[in-house]
């Protein structure tokens, strides 16, 4: 009854607002949740060098400043993945900026990666008693000058407080962010972050995009094969618009939930066929 309550008080309120509410309330009352029942051990998940109680996880864009991801553990996700973090702390985009898509099942956000920065992130990840399994998405400033400089200083800052790290060049929100998926400016970037986390031992997870055709895909694989990183989590949000109901369809930025599912699941098919069977791919 209660949360039954709380979720159309919530539903009611600007999305944004009811993403922040939520946070909050999370925050508040974390001490009052009662630990994660231990999951039915047919659920186990072993990958990266890891153990996951269960395969559901909830994916980076809920916490961007791991503010609660022991909170979220207690109800009963399998991992939790926090941010997307950039170095320096950022606004993001103008507001209204996330749209509720009710009739098709769908989310449309235009972030821009608005987060407090990798020393709160590294604040409150710091704090947390590390019960289960967390993972960090980094990302780069808007206005930085080195993009490749700043995951590589974020990376630097956040893997020893995490249990992977998810590389994020697929956000369609931050303009050019999505260049660094051409093959030598991935090449690059991944070998600069396998070289900064030499003898760290931290797993490494690119983060691509549902919008790339046959050659992309070909490019990324041959990438990740030579970086020797731990896999690749399929897809970020697409700017693709198929048919939709809501009256916010129109609204620019990346589309989740249910209209993605068909085309971020034939991405994670054609990934698959293009990977050795020792990396690991992740549908989020």
């Amino acid at each position: 009854m209660i949360l039954d309550l709380a979720a159309r008080l919530l539903s009611a309120l600007p999305a944004e607002t009811a993403h922040e509410a939520t946070l909050g309330l999370t925050r508040a009352f974390a001490p009052l949740l009662p630990r994660a029942r231990t999951d039915d051990p047919r659920l186990e998940v072993n990958a990266l060098g890891l153990s996951f109680p269960n395969p559901i996880g909830l994916a980076a864009g809920f916490d961007k400043d791991a503010r609660v991801p022991d909170a979220m553990l207690k109800l009963g996700f399998g991992f939790v993945e926090c941010g997307t973090v950039t170095p320096k702390p950022q606004m993001g985009n103008p507001r209204p900026r996330l749209f509720r898509l009710r009739e098709d099942r769908a989310v449309i956000n235009r972030m821009g990666f608005n987060n407090r920065g990798m020393d709160e992130a590294a604040r409150n990840l710091s704090a947390r008693r590390k019960n289960g399994i967390v993972g960090i998405n980094i990302g780069a400033n808007k206005e930085t000058s080195d993009r490749i400089a700043d995951y590589a200083q974020s990376f630097a800052r956040l893997a020893p407080l995490a249990d992977y790290v998810t590389v994020n060049v697929s956000s369609p929100n931050t303009p050019g962010l999505r260049g660094l998926q051409n093959k030598e400016e991935l090449t690059q970037l991944l070998a600069t972050l396998t070289q900064t986390r030499a003898g760290g031992g931290h797993p490494i997870l690119l983060k691509i995009a549902p919008d790339l055709d046959a050659h992309a895909l070909d490019d990324i694989a041959q990438a990740v094969v030579q970086a020797r990183i731990e896999g690749v989590i399929v897809s970020n949000t697409t700017i693709a618009r198929p048919a939709l109901k809501s009256r916010d369809a129109g609204e620019s930025g990346g589309l989740s939930g249910g209209p993605l599912l068909q085309p971020s699941t034939e991405i994670l098919r054609q990934m698959r066929a293009r990977l050795p069977r020792i990396f690991t791919n992740i549908s989020s």
